[in-house]
């Protein structure tokens, strides 16, 4: 329904902004930003800024989420072959200073918590069924935390890739119908009648699409980082549960 709207009142444009500036005879416009920034009007100047900080607020959590995303594939390429070293060789507590050492890693935060509850239930009466278990409500608890962290920023990407096109298209509309009540006061078809009315809907159009893209690209991109985190995790989780079961078989023996 968005789009639709959207597609007509861009065809509408397309329409109104050529004939104007068919009519525009002789007249010498400037169409640097600069120049368009002072033809504007205040709603449109506020609307500009607003579009403004909404890309500064994309473009932060973007910095966030790249460098978070980036520490946690770092950590997590050296936690595994050390924390594997370290469970081959039956040395828990060996594995468990591993995955401190990599506090940012998703996979050292989920393997951390089963390993830390486990060895807990060794001190304790619990039998090795109880232990297991234990370990299993951790490791699924830690595996609902952690991506929830990691989308942490993403809805606010979200927001602006929806949001700003919208923004810039209420200034959109409110240039053109500023154009439009300057052509009507002073009757003449000319391009300086209505050149800051034009400037306010090509200024907002273009940034608020220049704010969305970037939002919604890199959105798609976290957002498809977080899911494959999400299978890392889910697959630690089944590695470390069979573990724990041979393990115990192992100890039986």
């Amino acid at each position: 329904m968005h789009l639709a709207n959207l597609a007509n009142f861009a065809f509408l444009k397309a329409h109104f902004i050529p004939a104007l500036l068919l009519q525009a005879g002789d007249e010498n416009i400037r169409w640097d930003p600069w120049t368009m920034w002072l033809h504007i009007g205040v709603p449109a100047r506020a609307i500009v800024v607003v579009l403004l900080v909404m890309s500064g607020w994309s473009i932060g959590i973007m910095i966030d989420r790249g460098l978070a995303f980036r520490l946690a594939r770092k950590q997590s390429r050296r936690f595994a072959p050390a924390v594997g070293g370290a469970l081959r060789e039956g040395k828990l507590d060996e594995a468990i200073r591993v995955a401190d050492r990599s506090s940012k890693s998703h996979l050292a935060r989920v393997v951390t918590s089963g390993l830390q509850e486990y060895q807990t239930h060794a001190k304790s009466a619990a039998t090795p069924e109880e232990q297991i278990e234990a370990s299993k409500r951790a490791l699924e608890r830690a595996e609902a935390i952690v991506p929830a962290e990691l989308e942490r920023g993403l809805d606010g990407l979200a927001t602006v890739g929806s949001t700003s096109p919208f923004v810039g298209l209420l200034g959109t509309v409110i240039g053109i119908i500023d154009a439009v009540r300057k052509m009507g006061e002073k009757q003449t078809p000319g391009l300086g009648a209505v050149s800051s009315g034009i400037s306010e809907a090509l200024v907002t159009t273009a940034l608020g699409l220049f704010v969305a893209i970037p939002a919604v690209m890199m959105f798609n991109y976290f957002s498809s980082r977080v899911k494959a985190f999400d299978v890392e995790m889910e697959n630690s989780r089944s590695e470390l549960v069979d573990y724990f079961l041979k393990r115990t078989i192992g100890s039986r023996i």
